[in-house]
């Protein structure tokens, strides 16, 4: 101890060896021989003590016994020391280790790691092994490695064993299918290895470290019946089919190879294209091998003769293929045989030259630039241009120039949608003449040429302008035929009409001449009713023709029928049932009320007429929505209307009846009871109203006539029928009106109206004189002027440049014509409204009052 330790300081007998223990081991050391006191026991303990030649710790394990004396007490210890250091680092440097190890093993879920014991028992069991198979290393160690075997390698009785015999000398290699816990199939590849002997060195077993690669064999045995299903494919087929790599070297060939280079595919496959292609034949094919390398697909015919001799065309395509990166990795080689199909296009190509030649219409190749290309012989037969010429110059050079945009539009409508066209156009002849040639255009594969075929069609087209020529003749003369019957039922109503006024006139003259004024009455009211069936008939005259002047307002038509349904119950008579079936919330209608109470009067005795013998009328509004097909069978726009139909259950019309219903004197009343200008009216105000008139009718079951008109969106004004029947009232101190019209009796007429109401009356016959005074300093509280004016400007015109020195200017407008678009076609400023010619001098009257007070 001295020796090794040293003497302790101070103690020559060595008592004090104890304080070169390792300071962190002097506690644990004593406790160790304090503990042994009392049992007398001897000490096994380890410590570090320090060397003292070189000052280093080393460990020592030391056995001590007690000496005693007779009272007990420990006096002295006696043992040995034995160097242990060496042995101590060894197993910290195992325990490391294994630690190492079994944080790998732990950290290996992918892998099964395993040990057993010599008899192929299970010791040690990975949480990769469990990860993989399922068993927990509570149920796998102590259970024999063959629990994971197949039953196919239990049945032969295989054991881990024989491939641990293989390893007792290295590694064995394991690769076999094992079964889960679960009963699945995994396929583990790995290795056996025979685990380090113990201290005696006996066999201690053996450690497997597997790899599950399931996924990889499934996909491998995936990939080999692929193939195999793409070989049976391959070598069915009638093609040559194989691929080649970037160095040119076959790495796939089916069995036509046997045909037609005469060796098999194995003989084939791994060899360069030069080695089974002559010098010439690899030279043809090259430069298309180089293009679909560089990732063009290739497409060409080439001569192969059979080996014997026999002519033969093959069709070889070269299709790139690309790896995962996208680059090209080789090409797919496909080749047929089609010599037979390339003998029939010859055939065909033949047949299509007679066919060209024979053709009487005009064939055309083509490009999209308008070049021709090829011509059939037709063109010169029917042009006279010869080929050279045709093939020389642009197309565009003999065609019209008006028809040249059709044809350029064509051109790149089928260039961008790839399919054929339909057009015509005028081609220029030889001798100068046009032709009209319908053509049809399709697109050549590739994209880059046209096809195309043109008719003659300039007879047909000159036939179908002479067609026109004549049925304009036809409607001519039938216009002529119409204004004839028009003009002379004009001229019988209104000879008849002036027969009464003139006759009432002259027989008034004489009276009054004799002195007999008693009669005068008489042939007054004559007159006056003369009169008054004149301006109806003119009334119906333009509303047929659409130019009578309309007052439109805002109205509610379901109101406008009620207010009605007394006067047509007492019009139609007792015999008939009137039936009013209003919508509820109908759409209220911009229209002249006026005219559409006549409208509705005119169909309720239309309809009374069609029962001579009695039945009922049924008066029924509604709203509409028209799409755009129900707007077409109308022939209106599509929208919102209000429909306001009468229907009868009378004798009905037929088909040829309701055509000419709405034709002006039509009629299928008796000579006498009838104008024939009923429907055709109500036809005219429909359509000047923006709306439409139609006629539902079958013979003997009734007929049903509809008035559609446009909804307005505005509200209505609830107007007190009893305001307008109100005594006109005089003027007020100093009321002027300026009275426009180059009609002097109308002048006098209303300046005798004015003057009885007491209003001053300033009289012009012109615009420019009306003009002159309105933008004079002179009171003007009313406007009273006609349309249709001389001097330079119309009466709407004039009003309102007059507006402009007078902004608050009333105007009254009086017609006799419907120059509606210059009156504002009913869309008059406030402050202006019509009033029709003839009127009745009490209307006029009212007429004044109310613009003039109310505005």
């Amino acid at each position: 101890m001295a020796r090794t330790h040293g003497p302790a300081p101070g103690e020559p007998d060595g008592t004090g060896w104890t304080k070169a223990l390792h300071p962190d081991d002097l506690e644990p050391t004593a406790a160790v021989f304090a503990a042994r006191l009392g049992s007398g026991e001897p000490v096994d303990v380890d410590y570090r003590i320090r060397i003292a030649a070189t000052g280093e710790y080393r460990w020592q394990r030391a056995r001590a016994y007690p000496r005693r004396d007779e009272a007990g007490t420990v006096i002295r210890w006696y043992g040995v020391a034995e160097d242990v250091h060496d042995r101590r680092l060894a197993e910290a440097a195992l325990r490391e280790s294994e630690e190492e190890l079994r944080l790998v093993v732990e950290s290996a879920r992918d892998h099964v790691i395993l040990t057993t014991d010599t008899d192929g028992v299970i010791t040690r069991w990975s949480a990769g092994a469990q990860a993989v198979l399922g068993w927990s290393p509570g149920e796998a160690v102590g259970q024999p490695a063959a629990i994971t075997f197949t039953p196919e390698d239990r049945e032969r009785g295989a054991d881990l064993r024989e491939i641990a015999t293989a390893a007792r000398e290295g590694c064995a290699i394991d690769e076999r299918w094992h079964v889960t816990k679960d009963g699945r199939r995994v396929f583990l590849n790995g290795s056996v290895h025979p685990l380090p002997p113990d201290a005696q060195n006996r066999p201690r077993g053996f450690l497997k470290v597997a790899r599950d690669e399931t996924g990889r064999i499934t996909a491998e045995e995936a990939r080999r019946a692929s193939e195999a299903q793409l070989r049976l494919v391959a070598d069915a087929l009638p093609l040559l089919v194989s691929f080649v790599d970037r160095s040119l070297t076959y790495r796939f060939a089916n069995a036509a190879y046997r045909d037609w280079f005469d060796r098999t595919p194995a003989e084939v496959v791994g060899r360069k294209v030069p080695d089974l292609v002559d010098e010439a034949g690899f030279q043809a094919r090259l430069p298309y091998m180089e293009r679909a390398l560089a990732g063009t697909p290739v497409r060409l015919d080439l001569p192969w003769p059979w080996p014997d001799g026999r002519r033969r065309i093959a069709d070889i395509r070269y299709e790139p293929r690309r790896d995962a990166r996208g680059e090209v990795d080789g090409f797919y080689v496909f080749v047929q045989d089609v010599t037979t199909q390339r003998d029939a296009e010859a055939g065909l190509a033949a047949e299509r030259d007679r066919l060209w030649d024979l053709s009487e219409d005009l064939l055309v190749n083509a490009d999209y630039e308008g070049r021709l290309l090829r011509v059939s012989p037709s063109w010169t037969a029917l042009l006279g241009h010869d080929e050279e010429t045709l093939l020389t110059r642009p197309y565009a050079e003999i065609v019209h120039p008006d028809d040249f945009p059709v044809v350029m539009e064509a051109l790149l409508d089928m260039r961008a949608t790839g399919k054929p066209v339909r057009f015509e156009d005028r081609v220029k002849a030889a001798d100068g003449t046009w032709r009209w040639i319908a053509w049809k255009l399709a697109p050549e594969p590739g994209g880059e040429r046209l096809t195309g075929i043109g008719r003659d069609v300039t007879a047909e087209r000159e036939a179908a302008e002479e067609k026109a020529r004549l049925e304009e003749q036809l409607r001519q003369a039938q216009k002529m035929e119409a204004v004839g019957q028009l003009t002379g039922g004009l001229a019988h109503d209104f000879n008849n009409l002036l027969a009464g006024i003139s006759g009432s006139l002259e027989l008034m003259q004489t009276r009054m001449a004799q002195g007999r004024l008693t009669d005068l009455d008489r042939y007054m009211t004559a007159a006056q009713g003369a009169s008054k069936r004149a301006a109806a008939l003119t009334h119906r005259l333009l509303a047929f023709s659409r130019r009578q002047t309309l007052d439109p307002k805002p109205t509610n038509v379901n109101a406008l029928v009620r207010g009605m349904e007394e006067l047509i119950r007492r019009t139609v008579g007792p015999e008939i049932e009137v039936e009013v079936v209003g919508a509820a919330g109908l759409w209220p209608a911009l229209v002249d009320p006026h005219q559409l109470e006549n409208a509705l009067l005119n169909l309720c005795i239309n309809a009374r007429d069609a029962m001579p013998r009695g039945g009922r009328i049924t008066v029924e509004t509604a709203n509409k929505w028209l799409d755009a097909y129900a707007a077409r069978k109308h022939d209106i726009p599509p929208g919102q209307y209000l429909s306001l139909c009468v229907t009868d259950i009378g004798t009905g019309m037929t088909a040829d009846v309701i055509a000419k219903a709405f034709d002006p004197f039509f009629t299928t009343k008796p000579i006498g009871q009838g104008t024939g200008l009923g429907l055709s009216m109500i036809y005219g105000f429909a359509k000047q109203s923006g709306g439409q008139v139609r006629i539902y009718s079958e013979v003997g079951e009734g007929t049903t006539v509809c008035i559609y008109l446009p909804r307005y969106h505005g509200t209505v004004e609830e107007i007190d029928p009893l305001a307008a029947l109100s005594e006109v009232q005089r003027a007020e101190q100093g009321e002027t009106v300026l009275v426009v019209d180059d009609e002097p009796t109308v002048r006098m007429l209303v300046t005798e109206v004015l003057e009885e109401l007491g209003y001053a009356a300033i009289e012009a016959a012109d615009s420019a004189s009306g003009l002159k005074v309105l933008q004079s300093d002179v009171r003007i509280d009313l406007l009273i002027t006609d349309v249709g004016l001389p001097g330079g400007m119309n009466g709407r015109q004039m009003a309102d440049a007059g507006r402009e020195r007078r902004p608050d200017l009333k105007v009254l407008f009086i017609t006799g014509y419907a120059e509606n678009a210059v009156v504002g076609n009913g869309h008059l400023e406030p402050g202006m409204a019509v009033l029709t010619k003839p009127f009745v001098v009490e209307t006029l009257g009212v007429r004044i009052r109310e613009m003039i007070a109310h505005g």
